[in-house]
């Protein structure tokens, strides 16, 4: 197979993570009109703000065994259909519960694509071409998150319905994606799996490590798993997802008008896009651990000045420390996460240890996302906030100073061995 069809094959499979990225963060230019438009209650609006998440934790609990059911092309063309349905659904939404239903569908879409579309492009590329083609998919959730802001931008004017386009322009891109996955082939791999024979485009197979495990929930496993779980933890705990869902919300809790937040949410977005290239440029040189440690300063700093600056009422001072974790979140925990996971476990358990981070990664995004509104009230009504902006920060500092912690005397460096020689 020549290389340009790989190619286009893995960027096709790597769209996946663009309708991810656009899909989970698209909502933060919504939010607040979908509140006013039904009057919401603090609850409520949190159901319907997470409710994406939530269709995330169910699929990737089974997105594993929906990419081998169906094979990976159908999954990806599966994610495609799912992310179109939502789309149109969430923009011709006429009730909260429609929407609930609408955005669970998407968030449905979001998990199965995490583990379907990196392992299809896993399967077909060459050794020497997996790293960077893998790597795309990551490019394209960060992608997809900047265009998602940049999108909201432009159409936050179109009338008194521009939340009903916001929603629904991801239509387009979703067409666009379930068309290609037609001219995809199925993975070597899986067709391998169910005795088909190959033309001679397989990988070839990984060695397995062995930690004298027979079973993925057992001492011998213990390490691992509870690094895959912390690292996940630590990474929502961090806030990083009530920053990213609700944006506009906090500039304007801040002090700006919706014009200045919307675009001070579309330059937090391109920040974290940047950061991102300089973190994965940076992994394999400093190491997994360094970049852990680097952020969890940086968040230190950054969540220590936001908090510091909406107690004093320097609310509109917090832009900068917002700006200043983003950057260290997507140098450090951003770039890590995924990378660590899949790194810390014994070959025969490496899905089901995905599974245990992508759950955790989810579920936590999931439950930040229900409980921010609810504690943070809305931006034009201060009274209808459960507790100050500033001990929310608060809250998430103490959560970084413990992964600091974590990060310095627990996590392992596994720059530069092969997966072979990491036995936790």
């Amino acid at each position: 197979m020549s290389k340009a069809r790989l190619w286009f094959f893995a960027i096709t499979a790597a769209l996946g993570g663009f309708l991810f990225g656009f899909d989970t963060i698209v909502i933060c230019g919504a939010e607040q009109d979908i509140q006013k438009l039904w009057n919401l209650s603090g609850a409520m609006h949190g159901w319907v703000t997470s409710s994406a998440l939530w269709g995330t934790v169910l699929s990737s609990l089974f997105g594993g065994w929906v990419a081998d059911w169906l094979g990976r092309k159908r999954a990806l063309l599966t994610v495609g259909v799912l992310f179109f349905v939502s789309a149109v659904w969430s923009a011709l939404a006429n009730d909260p519960y429609a929407m609930v239903a609408a955005r669970f569908i998407g968030g449905l879409g979001v998990g199965v694509s995490t583990i379907a579309a990196p392992i299809y492009i896993a399967e077909i590329a060459p050794p020497e071409s997996r790293g960077k083609m893998t790597a795309l998919f990551q490019f394209n959730i960060v992608f997809g998150v900047v265009m998602s802001l940049a999108s909201n931008l432009a159409l936050k004017d179109v009338g008194s319905n521009a939340w009903r386009w916001m929603l629904g322009v991801e239509a387009f891109p979703a067409a666009l994606f379930v068309a290609l996955c037609f001219f995809l082939v199925e993975s070597p791999r899986w067709l391998a799996l169910r005795g088909a024979r190959l033309n001679g485009t397989a990988n070839e197979p990984l060695p397995a490590a062995a930690n004298g495990a027979d079973r993925f929930f057992c001492r011998a496993n213990l390490r691992p798993i509870l690094l895959a779980f912390l690292v996940a933890f630590f990474n929502q705990l961090s806030g990083c997802n009530a920053i990213n869902y609700f944006a506009p919300r906090i500039f304007e809790i801040a002090g700006f008008g919706r014009d200045s937040a919307f675009l001070a949410t579309f330059g937090l977005g391109t920040l974290n896009f940047a950061a991102t290239f300089a973190g994965v440029g940076l992994i394999d040189r400093l190491g997994r651990k360094t970049l852990l440690v680097l952020g969890g300063i940086g968040y230190i700093i950054s969540l220590s000045l936001a908090s510091v600056c909406f107690a004093t009422g320097a609310g509109k001072l917090a832009v900068f420390a917002i700006f200043l974790f983003m950057a260290a979140h997507a140098v450090g925990q951003g770039t890590v996460i995924w990378v660590l996971v899949s790194e810390v476990f014994p070959q025969r358990f490496r899905a089901h240890g995905q599974a245990v981070g992508s759950f955790t990664h989810w579920f936590f995004a999931a439950l930040v996302a229900y409980c921010f509104p609810l504690f943070a009230g809305r931006a034009d009504d201060p009274s209808s906030a459960l507790v100050p902006t500033w001990a929310i920060f608060a809250f998430f500092l103490l959560m970084m100073v413990f992964h600091l912690l974590w990060a310095l005397f627990v996590v392992p460096e596994t720059k530069g061995k092969k997966l072979e020689e990491i036995n936790l």
